[in-house]
């Protein structure tokens, strides 16, 4: 039998923290509580969670903080991190982006948008549907197993950066625009922004290395993943 999603809760309001944990125990998840980051570690270390619920406002270390840490440990870089948080501008929610949160949602929020966006990264890191393995040039991708290699070179991708890939390499030379991946990279996913997929672009291509210049910007259209490294000379690739 298929154990219930575990979901990590980082919250330091025990009253937002115990709602939470009700929905998602009714709704088929497994919750588990740490009000500070020390107590978050410890679970962290103790048992790896399916996706983080991470308020940004902590005592102690703040949550921008530990996804930032994170993201940068080998063992948690893949577990999804959904932020949760009062600071709703559009600079702190690309800073949460940046740091390698997967989503965000601001407080107040529904409990069908939070399970939503739950059940979205969830969909995001697990590639249902395995497929045959893709390779464009040097670039492996393998959704059987979750690898991806460059020249041999195996590369560490989040789960909307490999799901990102996947769809790139398998639609080639293509031109996407950002409405069209968010549709087909994040589905049925309304509550995300336009902005959320040039976040996400760019921390593909930091996590690709040198074969982050496959993925190409066209200027006022969109993206494209190209089988061939550019040369040397300035290209339309910026971005």
């Amino acid at each position: 039998m298929r154990s219930l999603p575990r979901v990590l809760i980082v919250e330091d309001e025990p009253a937002i923290a115990e709602l939470i944990a009700v929905n998602l125990r009714h709704n088929g998840f497994q919750p588990t509580w740490a009000l500070d980051s020390e107590t978050a570690q410890r679970e962290l270390d103790a048992v790896l969670p399916d996706v983080i619920l991470l308020d940004w406002m902590l005592p102690g270390e703040s949550g921008l903080s530990l996804a930032r840490k994170w993201r940068a440990d080998a063992r948690t870089r893949s577990v999804p991190i959904l932020m949760l948080t009062a600071r709703g501008d559009e600079a702190d929610r690309v800073a949460g982006l940046d740091v390698g949160a997967d989503d965000y949602i601001t407080k107040p929020f529904s409990t069908r948008e939070l399970l939503a966006r739950i059940r979205a990264v969830l969909r995001r890191r697990a590639p249902e549907q395995a497929g045959a393995s893709v390779t464009v040039g040097d670039l492996a991708l393998d959704p059987a197993t979750y690898r991806v290699s460059w020249m041999g070179q195996a590369l560490k991708l989040g789960p909307t950066e490999f799901k990102l890939l996947h769809y790139l390499m398998t639609h080639t030379e293509r031109v996407h625009s950002r409405a069209q991946l968010l549709d087909r990279v994040w589905g049925d996913h309304v509550f995300i922004e336009e902005r959320t997929v040039d976040v996400h672009i760019k921390r593909l291509r930091e996590a690709l290395g040198p074969a982050g210049a496959l993925v190409e910007t066209v200027r006022g259209a969109g993206y494209r993943l190209t089988a061939q490294l550019p040369t040397a000379s300035p290209a339309c690739s910026g971005g």
